[in-house]
């Protein structure tokens, strides 16, 4: 194949398209960039039939170090398990690519996506759905394209929207919205927002769906040259798993019973109904016709239930569990559910349950990210687990998968707009969200329950999050919005649309579409919807829990914060970092200091509070006037050098010793010797000058005895001068060495 570049521009943004240069043996690829951020996107199409009643494709995002002139971090210097942010990238590509593809098709699809260049300037995830479409339509791989993905950001000033924002223009937004789909539906979004409206968040995936439509026909017109410069594209045959008629019409004979086997509210049982019809359907097909058409059975059986669950939502209006189309399943809700933790809370809507778990750590304790974007971490983390005993089976217990990490990412997105700011509440913030039970949206009771445990735990969030899950039947030419959507309504229907917020407004969303006939009337609905299904949660877990908590509990470490001169830091720090090990030993607090002078003490209250007196004392400047009781710890001809806090001398000259004239300051004063002195005047150097407020008659033979030896007195600070009265007695190590740099990571 000859080499192949389009090159265009749209809303302000360079894009180029190429293709016949790299992997030539792959099914199909493209090059794909926007500004210097260049991907390689590659499709692999097996040549055999799979012998699955599902399509076997598989999405790749695999993060090259090199691409932003990294080597990776670890012992082995090697890219190893992908990151949370390659795994989600994976499942943006994924999701619209997945339905585009033919029912039936059954050979294993793998699609591959490598930064090779990453600018740190343009975002290199959504520009891969536009490369995956262009590498499956160039390698002749029968799907319904051209797709494209966008992500809209909006100026907070002007209202002004904008496609791919820069990672600049990102942190200014307060959207950050991500569609994928074709010139005329949008099959798969993604959405963090700052709390903005129904009309708003309407408004942008308009907008979306126009700029979806502009990359497309971009597309096209590469696709054209590519054409031209190597003829047609390849017309590769691929079998489908075609329908058997009478397979079908044996099996849909039992559309009944199915109808009445699908009507339980418990899952379970529900579940075992529709599994021993199907068991008894299949049964009455003879051992060789299960031979003939093992495929078309299960494809049979598969449809029927759908069929039966949808047609029984849009002719009567009534859910597999008997609740009506707007209906949200029971509620239960729980904080403070678990003793000793900092914060929990159990939430339940139906039979979804999830236990969401608070800890409080320092801020040094925050993620740091290893990946290719420009974020060095967070310190809001919230994963989300869901073990396999929650739907009643056995399973691996490991590392999470991608849903996990997936659900897990739209529950913190859901909660960042309300987590207050490092200087408001400096804390690491973990939230754990354990599913116990699952029946559907677990991802938006895990949103629930993370609210509570936040609560609980103390953490002043802005605002309380709740989260619901909206469905869609479309089906006979009728479409019913289902609000609250539970697991079967999930899997057999056409929609997932999941959406967060409070009462102000939409923090996250999160869609996956099958439905080309989702206009915005039916969008809108469903927002609507939601937003009654949100008000109606948020207002069970407020009668709860109605604010969060005004102290952080007492197993909860209690951090205070201030702030020292940074030219004191080192002070503090000590030679070695001495000082600071002496102070987190003799309290049993954590000490972290930042380059900018911010100090966080974490521990218990009295320990924290001790730490920070004794820094304070250590950066302490003594002011003219002052008092003080100060321990004598030098002595010279000239007079007593008084300890006023710990560092910082003051010189007591021999005049103000006593009453009278002393002639030797030993007569009168002695190496540990405490005194009563006030400050009479600091000059520009620092250097203090004391004066005794205790001062005793001066003995009448002063200066007229023997000097004692000095093996029978110490001696300490010999090497004083006139010029050394103030300052640090303790050495400092060199600025910034042993401490934690200042990072900012409020979230990804």
């Amino acid at each position: 194949m000859a080499k192949v570049t389009h090159e265009f521009d749209l809303y302000g943004k360079h894009y180029k398209l190429e293709t016949g240069e790299l992997a030539k043996q792959a099914t199909g690829e493209c090059l794909v960039s926007c500004g210097d951020s260049t991907v390689n996107v590659t499709v692999v199409v097996s040549k055999e039939r799979k012998n699955y009643d599902f399509f076997p494709l598989t999405v790749d995002f695999i993060e090259r170090m090199y691409a932003v002139g990294r080597i990776p971090g670890g012992y082995l210097k090697r890219e190893a398990r992908p990151s949370e942010k390659a795994t989600l990238t994976a499942r943006m590509i994924d999701r619209p690519i997945r339905p585009s593809f033919p029912d039936g098709f059954r050979n294993e699809v793998q699609i591959v996506a490598m930064p090779l260049v990453a600018d740190q300037v343009n975002s290199v995830d959504t520009i891969c759905i536009m490369g995956a479409s262009a590498a499956l339509t160039v390698g002749g791989v029968p799907f319904e394209g051209p797709l494209a993905g966008v992500r809209i950001g909006r100026n907070p000033e002007t209202g002004e929207f904008l496609v791919n924002p820069t990672y600049e223009e990102r942190d200014a937004s307060d959207l950050d919205l991500e569609l994928g789909g074709s010139a005329t539906f949008i099959s798969m979004l993604e959405a963090g927002a700052k709390e903005i409206s129904e009309e708003d968040m309407l408004d942008a995936m308009a907008f979306g769906q126009e700029a979806i439509a502009a990359f497309c026909e971009e597309e096209k017109k590469f696709f054209a040259k590519v054409e031209e410069a190597n003829g047609p594209f390849p017309k590769r045959e691929y079998v489908l798993d075609e329908p058997v008629p009478e397979v079908h019409e044996r099996v849909f004979a039992h559309f009944d019973e199915m109808s009445a086997a699908l009507r339980d509210a418990d899952k379970l049982s529900r579940i075992g109904k529709v599994e021993a019809l199907k068991e008894s359907i299949r049964a009455e097909f003879s051992e060789d016709e299960q031979a003939e058409w093992d495929r078309a059975i299960p494809v049979e059986l598969k449809g029927l239930e759908k069929h039966a669950m949808r047609k029984m939502v849009v002719e009567t209006g009534e859910r597999v569990d008997g609740r009506s189309a707007t209906e949200v399943r029971p509620l239960m809700v729980k904080p403070n559910y678990l003793p000793l933790v900092h914060g929990s809370g159990l939430f339940q809507r139906g039979q979804t349950q999830v236990l969401s778990v608070c800890t409080l750590g320092m801020l040094n304790e925050w993620q740091r990210l290893d990946t290719i974007e420009p974020v060095d971490g967070k310190r809001y983390i919230h994963h989300y687990n869901f073990p396999p005993y929650c739907t009643g089976e056995t399973g691996r217990m490991g590392s999470p998968k991608r849903r996990e990490i997936g659900h897990g990412n739209l529950a913190e997105r859901a909660l960042l707009p309300v987590i207050p700011s490092e200087d408001e509440f400096p804390y690491t913030i973990r939230v754990v969200s354990d599913v116990m039970e699952s029946n559907g949206s677990s991802s938006m009771a895990s949103t629930c329950g993370s609210t509570l445990a936040l609560m609980d735990a103390g953490v002043p969030i802005k605002r309380p999050v709740s989260g619901v899950a909206m469905g869609l039947i479309q089906e006979e030419g009728k479409t019913v919005v289902l609000t609250d959507i539970q697991g079967l309504e999930d899997f057999l229907g056409d929609m997932d649309f999941k959406v967060t917020g409070t009462t102000k407004g939409i923090t996250a969303m999160q869609m996956d579409n099958k439905a080309t006939g989702l206009t915005p009337e039916i969008l809108r609905q469903a927002l609507q919807q939601a937003h009654e299904g949100r008000m109606f949660i948020l207002d069970a877990m407020l009668d709860q829990i109605p604010a969060p908590r005004e102290e952080t509990k007492e197993s909860a470490p209690k951090i205070v914060s201030l702030t020292i001169p940074t030219d004191k830091i080192r002070d503090v720090i000590g030679s070695g970092g001495k000082v600071i090990r002496g102070i987190q030993d003799d309290t049993g607090a954590t000490i972290d200091i930042q380059e900018d002078g911010n100090v966080f003490i974490a521990g218990t209250a009295e320990c924290a509070k001790e730490a920070a007196e004794r820094i304070r004392a250590i950066v302490k400047v003594p002011e003219v006037g002052e008092e003080y009781t100060g321990r004598v710890v030098g002595i010279q001809p000239f007079g007593a050098f008084v300890e006023l806090l710990p560092g910082k001398d003051g010189l007591l000259h021999i005049s103000r010793v006593a009453k009278g004239r002393v002639d030797k300051v030993e007569d009168v004063l002695n190496i540990g010797d405490e005194v009563k002195v006030k400050v009479l005047e600091v000059d520009e150097k620092g250097k203090i000058s004391l004066d005794r407020l205790d001062k005793p008659e001066a003995p009448a033979n002063a200066g007229r005895g023997e000097r004692k030896e000095h093996s029978e007195r110490p001696r300490a600070r010999q090497h004083r001068h006139p010029g050394d009265q103030g300052g640090s007695r303790e050495g400092g190590a060199p600025k910034g060495q042993g401490r934690q740099p200042r990072r900012h990571h409020e979230g990804q």
